[in-house]
């Protein structure tokens, strides 16, 4: 399938690059001037003491400089994780998707109770962890599900520039800087004072005094809080090309390995996120509160059984597709609904597919038995917590 299909010209195609090249331009900047913080604020804070402020400017510069320091990525330690030892059916399919989308293959898996599926880069090697949700496996077929996987593959390739070690890392380091000196909570309001309480106008007066304080420093932090999150802001514009394109891409790859009916009808369930979540809501206050005195030792066992039964209801009501500021986005790069109705046009359109993977009964089996400890362990913690919506 030509992924350049009702794409850009080849004039867009050359904006495209010039875009990345000035996304790497812009992450080495970043790069450079993290570095440049930290060396001129250790040189100021060892060998400034000369002054005053000369130490006091350096620990400040120190402190932007670990703000915005190089993160590598890292596991959930709370999040079940498998190997390729442990789940060597799910490693093999996922190798196989891997392969057909063009991609490095997944060291490790980790189960979420999201909707979703995504992957990860962790450590300094920048080894590849494949995110799964099981919501969103329990509630798919299985071709669904192949072309689930392969959606997210595809998406972590080497083209995708947003999702790469160099500018990635700038993006993140943005981000997170941008967090650290983000704007603080509103002021909280005053405590009541007794007006008679002994000490009572000195308590007034350091509220006052601490909350003109905090604006102080608001002002202060203005100005670095506005120059990271506008260059994070640049650098998603100037990738948001390439990873429109690597979308593209990883939609195609989805429908050369699960066919492309599956890739289409993943896509479009992207929209049973929230109905989905809100099921396995009611489901975990059901089993906490209602019936529990009438369930077995282990009532997590049926819950994902439940949540696919909910899902082929749903799908067979043929319900209709959310719409306004609260429907799910369909996926990490999406720009809304015209983003995903303009992939499922694509698929529709092209030629169709084959599937190149099957993932057939005995296949399903082996799956759901080396899952066994990951989908109780989610499911307990979805008992125990409930659902975020």
């Amino acid at each position: 399938m030509d992924s350049d299909q009702h794409g850009p010209s080849a004039v867009t195609a050359w904006g495209r690059f010039a875009k990345a090249a000035v996304a790497y331009a812009v992450a080495g900047v970043v790069h450079l001037v993290t570095a440049g913080l930290f060396l001129t604020g250790r040189r100021l804070t060892v060998l400034g003491f000369r002054t005053f402020f000369q130490p006091w400017i350096g620990l400040l510069l120190l402190s932007m400089a670990f703000a915005m320091r190089p993160r590598p990525g890292r596991l959930d330690p709370d999040a079940p994780t498998v190997r390729e030892a442990d789940a060597p059916a799910l490693f093999a399919l996922l190798h196989r998707t891997a392969d057909i989308a063009g991609v490095r293959r997944v060291d490790a898996v980790q189960f979420t109770p999201d909707f979703s599926v995504s992957v990860i880069h962790y450590g300094l090697r920048r080894r590849r962890c494949l995110v799964l949700g099981l919501p969103l496996w329990a509630a798919s077929p299985p071709q669904q599900r192949v072309a689930a996987l392969t959606q997210a593959l595809g998406l972590s390739a080497p083209r995708n520039v947003r999702d790469g070690a160099f500018v990635g890392t700038a993006l993140r380091s943005l981000t997170a800087g941008s967090r650290a000196v983000q704007e603080g909570e509103p002021s909280t309001t005053p405590p009541r004072i007794n007006a008679v309480a002994l000490g009572a106008a000195a308590v007034a007066d350091g509220t006052r005094r601490f909350d003109a304080r905090s604006r102080k420093s608001e002002w202060l932090l203005w100005i670095p809080r506005t120059a990271l999150a506008s260059t994070a802001r640049l650098l998603l514009w100037l990738t948001e090309p390439a990873a429109r394109r690597a979308q593209f891409e990883a939609d195609d790859a989805s429908a050369r390995a699960a066919s492309s009916q599956a890739a289409l009808a993943a896509l479009r369930d992207r929209r049973l996120a929230r109905a989905v979540g809100v099921e396995m809501h009611r489901l975990a206050i059901e089993k906490r509160t209602i019936v529990r005195t009438h369930q077995p030792a282990a009532p997590q066992e049926d819950l994902w059984d439940m949540l696919h039964a909910h899902a082929a209801r749903l799908r067979a009501q043929d319900m209709p597709r959310p719409s306004g500021p609260d429907a799910p986005s369909a996926g990490p790069v999406s720009t809304g609904n015209g983003f995903c109705a303009l992939r499922i046009e694509r698929l529709v359109r092209a030629p169709q597919c084959p599937a190149a993977i099957t993932l057939d009964g005995p296949g399903l089996a082996r799956i759901r038995e080396e899952l066994r400890a990951p989908r109780q362990t989610v499911a307990q913690q979805v008992l125990r917590d409930g659902v975020r919506l």
